[in-house]
């Protein structure tokens, strides 16, 4: 039996007080970029204030007519969404999007939209009843097995446990990396067992955020890369972990170690962002930079993961969080993120536009893109490209100034605007 939605509003009415306790976290990258900036050396001040001047701004944030609210946040309890990230059908235009209640909260929400992002309907009474009780950003993603059938998957960092679950459900599922999965372009969802085992330190897939990005690799087997401490929760130095499935989703090899963050003296990497290089021989892996010490951290493999180089720091432009990107057609990246960068000039959802040289050679990139700002929380991203060009980015905001909770929203828009609003700037 499926819950109503009724059952599901109960569910994901918790109180807002518990939400409004955590600090923000674009407040503390904002605060801890500052600290960064002013306990930084001359010189490599120097280089973040070169680098910032070398790109190109534009503010693009107060241009409602690119934003579309895929669900509203407001005072009342339960409507603070956060976390989204998106997957897209092979047709271009059919679009999933999944969040979480509350900052790092529960799963439970679900919106489709037919028409490539323009309109949205909400799904929650399709999804199974466990999936209520998954717990921090719920991630979605359209994997392929070897003989190309497509599957939607949603994973998430663990199961509540029985104290934090206020509505005990018979029989559930338990444990690390939770997940749900759709094999019919997403008009049926079915829970299968989370891919770690019972939550406790000695679980392979302890995690603190479920697979931040995954990857297709030459031999059609997908590597997923997560984080965790090396002690339980957040303690200790984080780590960066990866996993490969060969059949489309269903086993994960045991993880591996891909960034030790004991290793790179005091520089905590987390959340990472894998995808290829445009010529297809190497991959990139951005990550954020939880010490907050400076620049956010990159390193490469050229043999589909099994090795990585030493991380090192990223481009100025794109210090922030939570990375996503894409590929244009005329070679170009754009990558999204929380901004987090030391002294910038704009500050809240960032799109870095750049090539992929910009990134391995450590240069500024082309330009620097306020997508959206916020009162309070926000910025982790879905993205996707149409075949028209226009760009879909996904995020979460304390969307208007009396609002408690943080609204969905997706911003559109097309790197040629940009292109014709630089030249302008220029002239």
């Amino acid at each position: 039996m499926k819950p109503t939605l009724t059952l599901l509003t109960a569910l994901l009415l918790a109180p807002l007080a518990a939400f409004a306790q955590a600090k923000p976290e674009v407040a503390n990258a904002t605060k801890a970029a500052k600290r960064a900036w002013e306990s930084a050396p001359a010189e490599k001040k120097a280089l973040w204030q070169q680098q910032r001047e070398a790109l190109t701004h534009i503010d693009l944030s107060e241009d409602t007519e690119r934003q579309i609210i895929i669900a509203r946040g407001s005072p009342k309890p339960g409507e603070y969404h956060a976390h989204p990230t998106t997957a897209m059908l092979a047709d271009n235009k059919t679009m999933f999007c999944v969040w979480n209640i509350g900052h790092g909260g529960h799963a439970g929400p679900m919106a489709r939209s037919d028409d490539a992002g323009l309109t949205w309907t909400r799904m929650d009474d399709a999804l199974p009843p466990n999936y209520v009780n998954f717990k921090n950003c719920p991630s979605i993603y359209r994997l392929t097995d070897l003989e190309g059938k497509e599957r939607l998957w949603v994973f998430a960092a663990r199961t509540l446990t029985d104290k934090e679950n206020p509505t005990p459900i018979a029989g559930r599922h338990e444990g690390y990396m939770p997940r749900i999965v759709s094999e019919d372009d997403g008009k049926t969802w079915r829970e299968l067992p989370p891919i770690g085992g019972p939550i406790s330190k000695d679980d392979p897939f302890r995690n603190i955020m479920t697979f931040s990005s995954i990857v297709r690799l030459k031999d059609s087997s997908s590597l997923g890369l997560f984080h965790r401490g090396s002690g339980i929760g957040e303690e200790g130095t984080l780590q960066v972990l990866q996993s490969i499935t060969r059949d489309g989703g269903f086993t994960w090899s045991a993880p591996t170690l891909a960034c030790d963050g004991t290793k790179l003296d005091g520089k905590h990497p987390c959340e990472p962002y894998v995808f290829r290089s445009p010529d297809g021989g190497e991959l990139c892996c951005l990550m954020r930079e939880n010490k907050r010490s400076g620049t956010s951290l990159v390193m490469f493999s050229r043999d589909e993961g099994k090795t990585w180089s030493q991380a090192v720091d990223a481009p100025w432009g794109l210090t922030g969080d939570r990375h996503h990107g894409i590929l244009l057609p005329d070679g170009r990246l754009v990558i999204v993120f929380r901004n987090a960068s030391p002294n910038p000039k704009d500050k809240g959802f960032i799109a870095w536009v750049g090539t992929y040289d910009d990134i391995k050679q450590g240069k500024p990139g082309q330009y620097r893109v306020s997508l959206l700002k916020t009162f309070k929380d926000g910025f982790y991203p879905g993205l996707h490209l149409l075949p028209d060009g226009t760009i879909v980015a996904t995020t979460y905001a304390n969307y208007r100034q009396e609002d408690v909770g943080c609204s969905i929203v997706s911003v559109r828009l097309k790197v040629s605007e940009v292109d014709a609003m630089a030249t302008r700037l220029a002239n």
